[in-house]
């Protein structure tokens, strides 16, 4: 004969796994109508018990698809939850979930870098032209920022880059091999800056059309003829370009001119439009946009799919969401960044049971011995027997 505790076990045994049991007898619920929430009350036939069932992993799923919507969306909080206030406190463990980017070792033939700001931070975004493979937070671009971002990427057959110091040493440190391109349109925009829109000179009129030149270029043959019309320019202007001028007692100086210089060019800024097409075409990063393309694979000669893309929809997901703390404007950088990826997963994968459950403090322990008390005359504040003010003790 079987005791209580056998049979007892037989009934629990015969329970489905996915279907709510009683607590007193373990015998079967039924479903019995529903709360005032709304939620469904469950009753035992046998003892009468009623309660009702809750799966935390379920809740929490909803808490945070509702967080995820939000965060990568444009709709108010209230439209997830009674209020925006419910909202909050229900979705405030979900700012602890953060994704990853598993590094899939492939070697791309086209990389885009480029970093944009927030505030007084700044992510560096790396972009194949069609998806995101991986960034990095730091506080303003520099070398050290940019090997960091650099290190977690293969090396790609060409980078792209806008022309920032502190890449180009990070990339000629870590990647040696690439072949690197630059943004046309940066070197327009530099151009632009050193010559303005109407330059005076004739020498910067024409330079500046040469700068205008380079968008209409589809071929190495133009791209030969315009390397030609270039040195054609520089023959020309040689001479006017090394026009000097000489300080006077109490006279003007440009920007950057030592107090102790004698002399410099009198055409500073022509000079320095110059130098940064003389340099990129020494370089040979002005067309490798052409030199390096195959049948298969057509190389980008800007970043702006990255910029007008990635860059442009984070500034926009800040505005949308203007107002949020810069540790949950990060997070929800990250989470636009990772839906921009190749193949980004199901974002509940990232979630953990430790992600919701609060984190007990430790309490502090000494090990100190505690020695005798000590009596004096005199009073101290430690003791509690300071000079007392304020309403503490009064009753009106």
């Amino acid at each position: 004969m079987q005791g209580p505790v056998h049979a007892l076990k037989a009934c629990m045994v015969t329970v489905p796994k996915n279907h709510p049991r009683c607590g007193v007898c373990a015998q079967k619920l039924v479903k019995n109508g529903k709360t005032s929430a709304g939620r469904t009350r469950w009753r035992c036939k046998s003892c009468g018990a009623s309660r009702t069932q809750s799966r935390i992993d379920v809740s929490k799923k909803a808490e945070f698809t509702a967080f995820h919507s939000w965060i990568t969306g444009k709709d108010r909080q209230d439209a997830y939850a009674g209020s925006g206030r419910t909202f909050r406190r229900r979705s405030e463990w979900c700012w602890n979930v953060a994704p990853c980017v598993p590094a899939t070792g492939e070697i791309h033939a086209q990389i885009m870098l480029d970093g944009t700001y927030f505030n007084d931070w700044c992510v560096l975004v790396a972009y194949t032209g069609s998806h995101v493979i991986a960034w990095q937070w730091c506080d303003r671009e520099k070398h050290a920022s940019w090997s960091a971002l650099l290190q977690q990427i293969p090396a790609p057959a060409v980078a792209i880059v806008d022309g920032h110091k502190g890449l180009e040493s990070a990339l000629r440190e870590h990647w040696p091999r690439t072949k690197v391109q630059r943004c046309l349109f940066h070197i327009q925009q530099n151009i632009r800056t050193h010559l303005t829109m109407r330059p005076n000179l004739d020498a910067g009129k024409e330079l500046l059309a040469l700068a205008k030149a380079l968008t209409p270029i589809q071929d190495l043959d133009q791209a030969a003829v315009w390397a030609g019309e270039f040195a054609s320019w520089e023959a020309r202007w040689e001479a006017f370009l090394k026009t000097r001028t000489y300080a006077k007692k109490n006279g003007e100086r440009p920007t950057g001119i030592g107090v102790n210089q004698q002399w410099w060019f009198t055409h500073l800024r022509l000079r320095r439009a110059r130098g940064t097409l003389a340099t990129v075409l020494k370089n040979g990063h002005l067309f490798t946009w052409l030199t390096a393309a195959t049948d298969e694979q057509q190389i980008d000669r800007t970043t702006s799919p990255l910029e007008g893309g990635i860059n442009a929809g984070l500034k926009h997901l800040l505005r949308d969401h203007r107002g949020l703390s810069d540790a949950h404007a990060k997070r929800a950088v990250d989470w636009y960044l990772y839906r921009h990826t190749q193949s980004p997963k199901d974002p509940w994968t990232f979630v953990t049971p430790s992600n919701w459950q609060p984190q007990r403090k430790n309490r502090k322990t000494t090990n100190e011995p505690i020695g005798p008390a000590l009596y004096d005359t005199a009073f101290s504040p430690e003791d509690g027997n300071g000079i007392q003010q304020g309403w503490g003790g009064r009753n009106q």
